[in-house]
């Protein structure tokens, strides 16, 4: 699974850190990044969890 964040609509609520912190972080700038571009097998619940959690649905997985 591919996953990546649309800078456009995040707006730094960082619930997707607090779900998954390896493979999400917050920005200098007070934005969530993805901190991989592969989420591996063992990631792709917790990832999913913080997608579908993501108030601004800025979480994009492929």
């Amino acid at each position: 699974m591919k996953v990546r964040i649309d800078e456009d609509n995040c707006r730094g609520h960082g619930i997707c850190c607090t779900i998954s912190p390896d493979v999400f972080d917050i920005s200098d700038d007070g934005y969530a990044v993805a901190l991989v571009a592969e989420v591996s097998a063992s990631q792709e619940e917790s990832v999913s969890t913080a997608a579908a959690r993501c108030p601004e649905r800025a979480i994009i997985l492929s």
